[in-house]
């Protein structure tokens, strides 16, 4: 049996698609590493034997405080290598953030083989440096390639969990004609869109709209609004269905959720978290844009009055929504979990 690590720690947008490619490795001995009290705790603790190491990354000024996290790195770098040698591991498996840094060295310096997803349009920094460390790049966009010339890379696009694939009931008490409005903030919300939105959300609901409010576990204000039209909600599980339900989505412009509304063809309002590294998410969302199929503003520059009217026309224009939900149509690469699965599956050690 193959023995394998995945990597993923910290936001929805690593590890739900190291989830979806894992479910399609049945074959696999999966072992599971993360970080302390982050999401993989509770999405993956019950499926998989889950490890966890103190890593995080280089963003601050103190030099003190840099020494201490350079030191947490290499301590993780060497406890990793017991880890991968304790449990025989073929393959290692990791999607970005943190944790990739020191599972990436310590696999090079085991000559254990890494393949690492890069979902963003822009890769980051972390990305660009342990390339050269692993035996393959995949890329969850095909033109994030020309900004990494000098490594082995493919596109086989942003894996999502299998649910999206086929049609989900949504249990939530909205009619079957109604128009509805999403707002995601992310796994962990965004408290600044969720402030604005609720400024608008009682224009929309005039017009006959429902809204769907998922507003993450830090908003205070989460319950300020009270309308049977209104449903807010701190996280709900089925995501596939409410995307499948929607007809438009105000979002940030996470990698993973613009895979889902692509695959769920749902037209969305981008709002790209400002302060994302390397403002990646602004260049995940401007390529939907350029495809048509959504619209984008910058958080500090999208007011209450530019929201609300985009919603009231678009909810307005059948036709404009019709034809954004064909476009984002055109944008989904089919079947990524299952093409990761099998670039494992052909990469083990020697």
């Amino acid at each position: 049996m193959i023995r394998l690590l995945i990597a993923a720690s910290g936001t929805g947008g690593h590890v739900f698609p190291a989830l979806a490619v894992a479910k399609r490795l049945p074959y696999c001995d999966i072992h599971w590493l993360g970080t302390p009290n982050r999401l993989e705790q509770r999405l993956v603790d019950d499926i998989y034997p889950l490890y966890t190491v103190p890593v995080e990354g280089f963003q601050t000024s103190s030099i003190i405080k840099n020494i201490q996290i350079l030191f947490k790195l290499l301590k993780s770098v060497f406890w990793i290598k017991e880890l991968l040698k304790k449990k025989k591991i073929d393959i290692v498996f990791t999607t970005g953030g943190y944790i990739s840094g020191a599972v990436t060295l310590a696999a090079y310096i085991s000559g254990i083989p890494v393949i690492l997803h890069e979902s963003n349009y822009i890769p980051g920094k972390t990305t660009r440096l342990l390339s050269y460390f692993c035996k393959m790049t995949a890329l969850g966009f095909k033109e994030t390639a020309k900004y990494l010339p000098w490594v082995s890379t493919i596109w086989l696009g942003t894996p999502i969990r299998e649910q999206f694939y086929t049609s989900q009931n949504l249990d939530l008490n909205i009619p079957a004609k109604a128009i509805l409005i999403v707002i995601i903030g992310g796994s962990q919300g965004a408290v600044s869109i969720n402030d604005l939105v609720r400024e608008c959300v009682l224009d929309w609901i005039k017009l006959g709209a429902y809204v769907v409010h998922l507003t993450g576990n830090n908003d205070s204000k989460a319950n300020t609004i009270n309308h049977p039209q209104y449903i807010s909600l701190t996280f709900y599980d089925n995501m596939a269905a409410l995307l499948q339900r929607a007809d438009l989505a105000i979002s940030r412009a996470g990698s993973g959720t613009l895979a889902e509304l692509a695959i769920t063809k749902t037209p969305a309002i981008l709002i790209p978290y400002p302060f994302a590294a390397e403002n990646h998410q602004f260049y995940n969302a401007k390529f939907f844009v350029d495809a048509q199929a959504a619209y984008c503003y910058q958080q500090k520059k999208l007011t209450k009055d530019t929201l609300t009217k985009d919603v009231l026309d678009l909810i307005e224009d059948s036709t404009k929504l019709k034809k954004m939900a064909y476009e984002m149509s055109k944008l989904i690469t089919k079947d990524s979990a299952q093409k990761l699965a099998e670039l494992l599956g052909n990469n083990l050690k020697s």
